[in-house]
């Protein structure tokens, strides 16, 4: 919730990282949170949304909603197209209101900012993607780390 997510959306999060499995559906959701189908479906739509979850059919043809490790590379790239849109939009805002204005002078601030923020998320995600796939306690040749401090 202090990330900006509501209440019941953070509560599937939480509930999908915390399975074993890494998915669930929603009636195991419904179950499990002891909410409506409808609250676990506006959470999900969210969730997918910004590409924090995605959802697949299982043998069943139930859909599963899943986190897996790439799921934060993702959620981080949406994130950074999102940024791209702002960046863009406030740039159409200095248009609108003329280069020469304060206000457009802050848009473009905002623009600039937005857009260095929005490069360096996506170049950090695609030099850290490796870690999402990396053991504890591994070394990025696949060795065990020796006498590590972490814990």
């Amino acid at each position: 919730m202090q990330s900006g997510l509501p209440k019941m959306t953070s509560r599937v999060l939480v509930s999908l990282y915390t399975t074993d499995a890494g998915s669930l559906t929603a009636t195991e959701l419904v179950q499990h949170l002891q909410v409506s189908p409808a609250s676990i479906s506006k959470a999900v739509t969210l969730l997918e949304g910004q590409g924090l979850i995605r959802r697949e059919r299982d043998e069943r043809r139930r859909e599963r909603y899943l986190v897996d490790d790439d799921v934060w590379y993702q959620g981080m790239i949406t994130a950074a197209r999102s940024h791209a849109q702002l960046a863009e939009t406030a740039r159409q805002g200095v248009s609108l209101l003329g280069p020469d204005t304060p206000a457009a002078a802050r848009l473009e601030g905002i623009a600039r900012f937005v857009d260095f923020v929005g490069e360096s998320m996506i170049r950090a995600s695609e030099q850290a993607r490796e870690v999402l796939y990396t053991s504890p306690g591994a070394t990025s040749d696949g060795a065990a780390e020796q006498g590590s401090d972490r814990g």
